[in-house]
């Protein structure tokens, strides 16, 4: 039963011819048995109507429109041509019913007029002799069912077009899922990037410079040697402790060895930092003005990581005998950060816009981390040499 519903659903016209055929029989049986309307006692007028009719129905939905026009056209044969009410003439409402449901708005409306019309266009062609009010009551009670298979197929319409419309809204807000699945992996996959060029780029120089003096001393002075190397280690843990955070990011559904993850830095361990960098060499002045309170912690990783890049780059950038100055400043309503140094300063493509050439990614970050908790920042040369990095971190992101 299930196989014959789904082959009709798949060829209608199959289903509807075999109603045409049933219809052109029931037709012809009855006009056999009545012979022919007054006036027209010849099958040779009643048989091509009832074909056409009957093609009327067998066609609706491949055709509804021009069915549509042929139906009126039989209709108004029949007046012409003095051919009472048929049993084909059910057609007539089949035909409504489709229209109202799949055909275009036009034939909508056209078969809704039509079909009102029809009855008293038969009662008045063919009056019967019960007097006015019958006649009149008769037509009343033959528009309703014409008036019902339009509604009905009006409302087929509507719901079609309802579920139509639901079906398109879940297709969208699917896509649009989709969509904000790959922007949330790309921005992910964007802040592990920042954090891992962050930890690399400042871990590695640190262990380069500290390395490279511990060889220069090695022999005549074993004990910088000695804590060099020790600074090698305690930064390569570091290092490490950090990488795997980040990377238990990337484990969905596991957990690092110990069941917890390396906690972010924030802005009371920028002093470590400046602690750092003053072992591997680099003299760094540091200050802080205001009264120290808690942030967002997205402001204090961000406080942190510029910093961070920022000695880094004075190590990388600003030559042997260069100096740097961390200012940290709170406002009521923000942090302020001041990285100068009295080197050689970056060239000038790395702090355009990442240059042309593909580098400066850590100016790039920046300017995205800093983006990401809406504040602002400026960076490039000082005046009279040397380099500035100057930020300002909201308490509240601007929107």
């Amino acid at each position: 039963m299930q196989r014959l519903y789904d082959f009709l659903r798949r060829h209608p016209t199959w289903f509807d011819s075999f109603w045409a055929v049933f219809l052109l029989g029931v037709s012809v049986a009855g006009e056999e048995a009545r012979r022919a309307s007054p006036g027209t006692d010849s099958l040779y007028v009643i048989v091509p109507i009832v074909l056409l009719l009957s093609l009327v129905t067998a066609l609706r939905r491949r055709m509804p429109e021009k069915m549509l026009l042929l139906a009126l056209g039989i209709g108004v044969a029949q007046v012409v041509l003095d051919v009472e009410t048929l049993a084909a003439d059910f057609a007539l409402l089949v035909i409504v019913y489709t229209v109202a449901a799949t055909g275009a708005r036009w034939a909508s409306r056209l078969a809704l007029a039509a079909g009102l019309c029809a009855a008293p266009v038969a009662q008045l062609r063919w009056p019967t002799d019960e007097g006015a009010l019958s006649n009149v009551a008769q037509m009343v009670f033959l528009m309703v069912p014409f008036a019902l298979a339009w509604v009905l197929g009006d409302s087929i319409r509507t719901r079609r077009a309802y579920f139509a419309q639901l079906e398109e809204r879940a297709a969208r807000l699917e896509k649009e899922r989709e969509a904000q699945s790959k922007v949330a992996v790309a921005a992910e996959r964007a802040r592990i990037a920042r954090e891992l060029h962050d930890v690399v780029a400042h871990n590695v120089s640190v262990m380069v410079v500290q390395a490279d003096g511990a060889a220069y001393v090695l022999d005549a002075a074993p004990d910088q040697a000695k804590k060099a190397l020790e600074t090698i280690s305690s930064t390569g843990r570091q290092a490490l402790a950090e990488m795997r955070r980040l990377l238990g990011v990337l484990r969905t559904g596991e957990h690092q060895e110990g069941g917890e993850y390396v906690p972010q830095p924030d802005v009371e361990q920028i002093e470590d930092l400046v602690e750092q960098c003053r072992d591997s060499g680099l003299p760094v002045d540091f200050k802080v003005e205001g009264t120290a309170r808690p942030l967002p912690s997205g402001v204090e990783l961000t406080a942190y990581r510029i910093v961070q890049e920022a000695l880094t780059n004075t190590r990388k950038h600003g030559g042997p005998n260069a100096g740097a100055s961390v200012r940290l400043v709170y406002f009521d309503d923000g942090l302020g950060l001041l990285v100068e140094d009295d080197g050689k300063g970056a060239p000038h493509e790395l702090y355009e816009e990442g240059g042309v050439d593909g580098r400066g990614h850590g100016l790039i970050g920046m300017r995205e981390r800093i983006g990401m908790v809406g504040g602002t920042l400026d960076a490039g040369p000082r005046p009279g040499g040397g380099f500035r990095i100057s930020a300002l971190l909201p308490l509240k992101a601007a929107h």
